[in-house]
C-alpha cells in the first residue's frame, strides 16, 4: 500500500502538481477517513469527522447499512467515473490560457482533484457542439463510396489533440468514442440533420459505415489518442428532425451492422478497439440483449443512459444475470441547473449497485450561463441548458467546478480504477428520493471506501457492519454526499 501512494505522489510531482494533502496520505496509511460534499456547497470534498469503530452515539435519526467485504462479496472490477468530452468542452478549454489549460486538466484527472480515469468523446458532431453541424466525411452532401474526403476537419483535430493531452497526463485513461450520425449521404434520407424520415442507415453503405470507424480510429491514433471502445450510435432509438444530430438503428440492424461490417473491419485493420452495445436509456433493455445475441464474438459490453421515464437500474443487474461475462458501464446522464443536487451521486450509486463499472456525466465542460440562462456551445436544437461538470468565464479566462464534479469526485477520487465494488444492504429512498443509498468498494492498495448519500434534509447517523466482524458509525450531514475512508 506504501508503494502505491508513493508512487502517485511522485506522479503528480513529475506534473509540477502540489502534493495530495498529507492528511489523506496519512489516513490511508493509519487509520479511517471522512470527507463530504453538501447540497449547498458550504462543503466541497471537506474533511469530516472520521468513523469510529463501534457503534457510537449518535442523534436522532440513525440508519445501518451492511457490506460484504470478503471474498463472496466481490462483484465488478472499476474503470472509473468521468464526463463526455464535446465539442463544447474542448472549445471552452481551447478559451484558457494554457497554464490555466494545464491546470484544469490536472484537476480533472490526477489527484489534485477529481481523478478522473474515464471518458467518452463525440464522435462529429452531437447536440453539443457549435453549428453547423457536420462529420468526418460530408463531402458536400455528395456520396463518397470509397472515402476519399474523409478528414477531420478542425474541430476533429482539436478534439484528438485534447483527448491526446489527456492521456499524457493521466496513465490508464479509458476513453470511449461515440458517433450522433453517419454522414448524410449514407443515410436513407440522405441529410445530416434536419429530418427524421428515414433517418437510418442505407444498407448498400455498411461496408463504408465500418471503414469510416476504421479511417477515425487511425486518425486519432496518429494524434496520440488512442481509443479504447466505442459504441456504433448515441441513442439508436432517438430519432429527431430540426437541428439535432441524431440516427435510427434498430437492435437486428445493429446486430448485423457489427457481426458482418464493424466488427470484422476492425480486426482486419489491427484494432482491438473494443465494441460496446446500446448506449441509450434502461427503458429497452431487450436491445443490447439483440446485439449481444447476434454479435457476441466483438460486442463485450451494454452501455446505458439515465433519462427513462421510470429509471430503473435493476435492468443492469438482469443484463448481468443473462451475460455474466459481458461487462456494463452508465455513459450518460445530463447536469444542469435543472436537475437536481443529486443528480450525479444518483445515477452513478444506482448503476453501480447494478454492476455497473463506470459512470459518465453529460458533459465535461460548457461556457458559464448566458442571461438567456444557456450554456453551450450547443447546436440548434440540442441540449442548451446542459451544463458542465466545470464551467469557463471566456471574458475573464477562469473555469468553476460545479455541484455536479464535486459529487462525482465523492466516487472518483476514493474509488480507483481497478476497484472492486462490494455487495451491500440498507439502501432505500421513499418516495421524492429520500433516503439513505450507498455503494462500497475494496481498492487495490487494501482500503476500503463506502460512499452514502443523504437525501433527508437532516443529518443520519450511519452504522455500518461488515461481514469481516467490523462496524464502523459516523454522522452524515443533511442533503449531503460523505465518503468514508476505511483502513
Amino acid at each position: 500500500m506504501l508503494f502505491s501512494v508513493l508512487t502517485l505522489l511522485a506522479a503528480s510531482q513529475a506534473l509540477g502538481a502540489p502534493s495530495p494533502p498529507s492528511s489523506l496520505l496519512q489516513s490511508r496509511l493509519a487509520g479511517p477517513a471522512a470527507y463530504v460534499t453538501t447540497s449547498d456547497l458550504s462543503h466541497k470534498l471537506s474533511a469530516a469527522a472520521a468513523p469510529v469503530q463501534g457503534r457510537g452515539t449518535g442523534g436522532s435519526s440513525t440508519w445501518d447499512l451492511s457490506i460484504d467485504d470478503t471474498a463472496s462479496g466481490h462483484k465488478q472490477t472499476l474503470i472509473g467515473f468521468g464526463g463526455s468530452v464535446t465539442d463544447a468542452t474542448v472549445t471552452v478549454m481551447n478559451a484558457l490560457s494554457a497554464d490555466t489549460r494545464s491546470q484544469l486538466i490536472r484537476q480533472l484527472l490526477t489527484s489534485d482533484g477529481a481523478d478522473f480515469s474515464f471518458l467518452r468523446h463525440t464522435i462529429a458532431s452531437s447536440d453539443l457542439s457549435g453549428p453547423p453541424a457536420y462529420t468526418y466525411d460530408d463531402a458536400g452532401g455528395n456520396a463518397d463510396p470509397g472515402l476519399v474526403n474523409f478528414n477531420l476537419g478542425d474541430r476533429g483535430t482539436a478534439m484528438a489533440k485534447m483527448l491526446a493531452a489527456f492521456r499524457g497526463v493521466k496513465a490508464g485513461l479509458t476513453i470511449l468514442g461515440s458517433p450522433w450520425s453517419a454522414p448524410g449521404w449514407m443515410k436513407l434520407n440522405r441529410v445530416l440533420t434536419g429530418n427524421a424520415d428515414n433517418n437510418s442507415l442505407d444498407p448498400q453503405y455498411y461496408s463504408q459505415y465500418a471503414q469510416l470507424f476504421v479511417k477515425y480510429l487511425q486518425a486519432y491514433k496518429n494524434n496520440g489518442a488512442t481509443i479504447d471502445a466505442i459504441t456504433l450510435q448515441n441513442e439508436p432509438l432517438n430519432s429527431q428532425g430540426n437541428g439535432h444530430v441524431t440516427m435510427y438503428q434498430s437492435a437486428d440492424e445493429a446486430a448485423k451492422v457489427t457481426q458482418q461490417y464493424v466488427g470484422p473491419a476492425l480486426r482486419s485493420a489491427g484494432f482491438n478497439t473494443r465494441i460496446w452495445a446500446y448506449d441509450h436509456n434502461t427503458d429497452q433493455p431487450n436491445y443490447p440483449r439483440t446485439v449481444v445475441n447476434g454479435a457476441g464474438a466483438y460486442v463485450d459490453s451494454a452501455a446505458w443512459h439515465c433519462y427513462a421515464t421510470n429509471l430503473d437500474w435493476s435492468v443492469l443487474t438482469s443484463f448481468h444475470n443473462a451475460y455474466p461475462d459481458k461487462h456494463q458501464y452508465m455513459t450518460e446522464c445530463w447536469t444542469s441547473p435543472q436537475t437536481p443536487w443529486y443528480q450525479s451521486s444518483k445515477n452513478t450509486l444506482g448503476p453501480l449497485q447494478n454492476w455497473a463499472e463506470g459512470s459518465l456525466m453529460w458533459t465535461l465542460g460548457t461556457w458559464t450561463q448566458a442571461s438567456d440562462g444557456t450554456f453551450g456551445p450547443y447546436i440548434p436544437g440540442g441540449c442548451s441548458t446542459c451544463r458542465g461538470l466545470f464551467t469557463v468565464d471566456q471574458a475573464a479566462g477562469t473555469y468553476a467546478f460545479t455541484i455536479d464534479y464535486y459529487i462525482l469526485s465523492q466516487f472518483s477520487k476514493f474509488m480507483p480504477k481497478g476497484a472492486v465494488i462490494l455487495s451491500g444492504t440498507g439502501s432505500y429512498s421513499y418516495g421524492g428520493y429520500q433516503g439513505i443509498q450507498s455503494v462500497a468498494s475494496l481498492n487495490p492498495d487494501g482500503t476500503r471506501t463506502v460512499v452514502i448519500e443523504n437525501t433527508f434534509g437532516n443529518d443520519v447517523y450511519v452504522t455500518l457492519t461488515t461481514k469481516s466482524g467490523q462496524t464502523w458509525s459516523g454522522n452524515l450531514l443533511a442533503e449531503s454526499v460523505t465518503t468514508w475512508i476505511l483502513p
